[in-house]
């Protein structure tokens, strides 16, 4: 384990390891753009020790092949670890209620690029 947490990722997942240890966490890379948040690419990912950390992340989001700005975890359930096809299931159904509605990424665990914590607010219309 890293003496010193670089980013408020680290911070988070060493939190949430430390609290329901092993467990199946779903992500989302966006392009943010002023008001837009585009859905980019998704996952999962089975987080079995506190050993990750953002830079591993952020090489891992390389082979998606996109320009991302910023990410949302979720974990796939209160249960843990989840087996692969309920991931799979659970991811979808979060990427279509994030198409529906962004502001769920207030549920989540939302960073940029440099695995800081971002916030979404509602632009509400004049």
């Amino acid at each position: 384990m890293a003496s010193a947490n670089e980013t408020d990722f680290d911070d988070w997942i060493l939190s949430a390891f430390a609290e329901t240890g092993p467990f199946t966490m779903l992500f989302v890379l966006l392009r943010v753009e002023c008001i837009r948040i585009d859905l980019l690419r998704s996952a999962y990912l089975h987080v079995v020790g506190d050993e990750l950390r953002w830079p591993d992340m952020v090489h891992l989001f390389g082979g998606a092949g996109v320009d991302w700005s910023g990410v949302v975890f979720f974990r796939a359930g209160r249960e843990g670890l989840v087996d692969d096809p309920q991931a799979k299931a659970r991811l979808s159904a979060l990427v279509r209620k994030l198409h529906e509605d962004r502001l769920l990424i207030r549920d989540g665990e939302f960073f940029n690029s440099a695995g800081l914590r971002l916030a979404v607010e509602e632009i509400k219309p004049h």
